[in-house]
């Protein structure tokens, strides 16, 4: 095992400051586009209808100030100076505020919980003393409808940032494109935008199954030269129209702004809010980065180039009072510019959809994991960046609706509060969550988490407020679609849970797996038989249909358990618990293999093959222990030999952390067997999975050597004989081929439940079910090896 495997997240990027510099040239591309866009529609949203642009310029200096401000408290001081901070293993986003919440309280909805899962490097937690154990944690554990109002807090979130990769390619590319107003006859221009839009969206989308890394490189010098473009447009317009225009940043001049405008100038923060929108992107994408490089580029770059712009754009306006044209960023651009700034404009604007397109996939799988969305399929991009992944059903979908909302809004004021009420909603939701993570991961005193509530809660409050002001004017898009994705989310959750606790209580138990045999009539037939389950003990119940049904099985069974764990990523060296279920002359194991929430799963080729292989790791280490275990008389009296003492000592209680990297015999000791996890203090046990009462429970991570001759000469000669049996019924039975067998259930709520309960039951789970992927593509089974066993759960 590799001690430093999981810390590569981040230690890779942070060696030098080229390095870093680096890192910060490439998030241009990725976390900026959509942030770095916001200048082409802010003033023209603020000032679309509720305030108007006067001779004192109050208004627009009020603006300016209002848009420095927001982008000075909101991005620049929450989250590149705190937010940031709070990353999961060098992850960012909503899910990575949960995931970081759930390791240190118990307050997670996930059924499959095992402690083994503590053990692994990407865990990492650190214990406050019980005697400072904060109250705030012992409520939130106390309470059940806590956990389950956390978790809609977080599918909150994520509906919102579904919703914004929605609404933002439309807004922005829209915005981009509208600038052909200032070049054309008004007549024209009607015909012509809405098309123009259209078609650049549907080319956004349809180049998504390339992959983002096909044209990545040209994204950072697209999003560098607009920041550089709009800069300098800053610059020429504050030195030529207005060099007193720094003024206008005094916070003074918000309070004269709302003093004289009153609630139409409170309506109007609604526009003004859109000058953070992509801030999220910062840390959404922590993981592709590093903290300083995130931090460097929004600092030294995109936060005074977005704040030259905001200053020019005001300086101009305060010189033109009675422009032909409605307020516009194009207005500002000087005649013989506009033609490059216009097609620069439309490119910046295709890379900020794009990243945040690429989110939504991320965000959509990261739900499936967590089993709070329906099953859908996920394609890598890229076989070199990770996490680079392309949903197609998706994908189709964001394009239609986002079609659908260009043409049906027409304008970037309705497109714009729609845009707004979904960016405020995500950062209340980070706000709130960060609060928690303070108290809980920070350990800080709850004083310090209720400012940094307050202070920053009440500013995305007041501009939340703002926002739903427009309902009728665009908002209620992002609250219809929050309502309906959330519908389906607590619905699949709720179902899959119902789902497992079903499983739990009806599961068989190994006895009856052991009495099988050809006193009943059972025979076992060659090759691998894979039943897939979500329990992490126990025999499933659709085994048994599948037994009952048909009175035959595999020589070689193994019951597979994929599941996720709260963190982004499992070590491949940490991602497989494998044990024996019975005897070894059975034949039957136990895997299960675990995911973070931002693996993507592998290939079946590769986990076929990959599962073989740590099978036999499993079997060679067993055996060796066995036979270490007898040569050092660490086995009972009572026990009469090798064969009988490895039946009991390996039976489906244990379960075993399979690694990657050899040892040789002499470094086989309990204190290099635990290298790289310090709370290992012995070799001698494994996992235990349904423990005895009275058993404590050890935990261990080892390697294993792949060299059987080598392996063979350390056993005993019996011992050997038959471990090198038990590897040739394996390898054999992979010859004579795989089977897959997964459950097709069917869910149907018991007789008396509620009618929410049965409505959410038999028909919103079952309809979904119908109609998303099913098991066998989700873990992408050859169908000529898929056998389906019905399942009726009555929940």
């Amino acid at each position: 095992m590799d001690p430093e495997y999981g810390k590569c997240w981040d230690t890779s990027k942070k060696n030098s400051w080229k390095t870093i510099l680096l890192l910060a040239y490439q998030s241009l591309g990725v976390v900026y586009g959509d942030l770095s866009i916001s200048p082409l529609y802010v003033y023209k949203s603020t000032f679309a209808e509720d305030i108007q642009h006067s001779e004192s310029n109050e208004e627009i200096f009020g603006v300016l100030s209002f848009v420095f401000w927001t982008l000075t408290l909101v991005p620049l001081f929450k989250y590149v100076f705190v937010v940031l901070r709070a990353d999961d293993n060098g992850e960012g986003g909503t899910f990575a505020l949960y995931s970081l919440i759930c390791r240190h309280s118990k307050v997670s909805l996930l059924p499959n919980r095992q402690s083994s899962d503590e053990a692994l490097s990407t865990y990492k937690m650190e214990q406050p003393p019980e005697r400072n154990r904060s109250r705030v944690k012992v409520l939130l554990e106390k309470y059940r409808a806590l956990h389950t109002a956390l978790l809609i807090v977080v599918l909150l979130g994520t509906c919102m940032v579904i919703g914004d990769g929605l609404l933002t390619p439309a807004i922005s590319v829209f915005s981009a494109v509208s600038g052909l107003e200032l070049s054309m006859s008004k007549k024209h221009h009607e015909y012509a935008v809405i098309p123009i839009t259209c078609f650049i969206l549907v080319c956004l989308f349809a180049l998504q199954h390339y992959g983002t890394h096909r044209v990545g490189f040209l994204f950072a010098p697209v999003v560098l030269t607009w920041l550089l473009c709009i800069s300098t447009l800053g610059l020429y317009n504050i030195f030529k129209w207005n060099p007193l225009v720094y003024k206008a940043l005094s916070p003074y001049y918000m309070f004269k702004f709302l003093k004289k405008t009153r609630i139409s100038g409170w309506m109007s923060l609604g526009g003004i809010l859109l000058c953070i929108t992509g801030s999220e992107a910062m840390f959404a994408d922590l993981g592709h980065f590093s903290y300083a490089a995130i931090q460097i580029a929004f600092t030294f770059l995109v936060y005074p180039a977005l704040i030259l712009a905001y200053m020019g754009q005001a300086a101009y306006l305060s010189q033109h009072h009675h422009s032909s044209h409605e307020i516009s960023f194009y207005v500002s651009v000087p005649e013989k510019v506009r033609w490059p700034v216009l097609v620069l404009a439309i490119l910046a604007s295709v890379v900020g959809s794009q990243a945040i397109i690429s989110g939504t996939f991320s965000i959509i799988n990261q739900s499936q994991s967590l089993g709070c969305f329906p099953r859908v399929k996920v394609v890598h991009t890229s076989d070199k960046i990770h996490g680079q992944i392309y949903i197609p059903e998706i994908n189709w979908i964001l394009m239609i609706l986002c079609i659908a909302v260009t043409i049906g809004f027409r304008d970037i004021k309705h497109m714009g509060n729609a845009s707004g009420l979904a960016v405020m909603t995500v950062m209340l939701v980070t706000t709130c969550l960060t609060s928690l993570v303070i108290i809980l991961c920070w350990h800080k005193p709850p004083m310090l988490a209720l400012c940094f509530l307050l202070f920053f809660g009440s500013v995305e409050l007041l501009y939340f407020s703002a926002s739903l002001t427009k309902f009728r004017e665009g908002a209620w898009l992002p609250i219809l679609l929050a309502l309906f994705l959330m519908t389906i989310m607590l619905v699949w959750h709720y179902a899959t849970i119902k789902k497992y606790e079903y499983d739990l209580h009806n599961k068989v138990s190994l006895e009856w797996l052991l009495a099988l045999g050809p006193s009943l009539g059972i025979s076992r037939v060659p090759g691998i038989g894979l039943v897939f389950t979500d329990l992490t003990s126990g025999i499933p119940a659709n085994f048994s249909r599948f037994v009952t049904n048909l009175p035959a099985f595999h020589r070689i069974l193994v019951f597979v358990c994929i599941k996720s764990v709260p963190v982004p990523h499992v070590p491949p060296a940490e991602r497989y618990l494998v044990g024996r279920v019975g005897p070894a002359t059975h034949r039957s194991y136990r895997c299960i293999v675990r995911y973070g929430y931002r693996d993507v799963h592998q290939d079946v080729d590769s986990f076929e093959s990959e599962l073989v292989e740590k099978l036999a790791d499993f079997i060679r280490y067993d055996w060796y222990r066995t036979a270490q275990g007898s040569n050092n008389n660490n086995i009972s009296s009572t026990i009469e030999d090798d064969a009988t003492s490895h039946s009991n000592e390996s039976a489906s209680h244990r379960l075993t952390v399979i690694g990657t990297i050899g040892f040789s015999e002499e470094t086989v000791q309990p204190a290099s067997v635990s290298v790289g996890f310090p709370t290992v203090q012995s070799v001698t046990d494994v996992i235990e999975m349904e423990e005895p009462m009275g058993v404590r429970e050890r935990r261990v991570r080892f390697a294993i050597n792949d060299d059987d001759e080598e392996e063979e000469t350390r056993c005993e000669d019996g011992v050997g004989v038959e471990m090198v049996e038990e590897l040739e019924d394996l390898y054999g039975a992979q010859q004579a081929g795989t089977a897959f067998i997964l459950g097709h259930s069917h869910v149907k709520a018991k007789q008396g439940s509620s009618v929410m309960k049965r409505l959410a039951v038999n028909y919103g789970y079952n309809f979904l079910r119908r109609n998303c992927r099913g098991p066998d593509v989700a873990l992408k089974v050859p169908p000529v090896s898929l056998l389906e066993v019905g399942m009726v759960y009555v929940v």
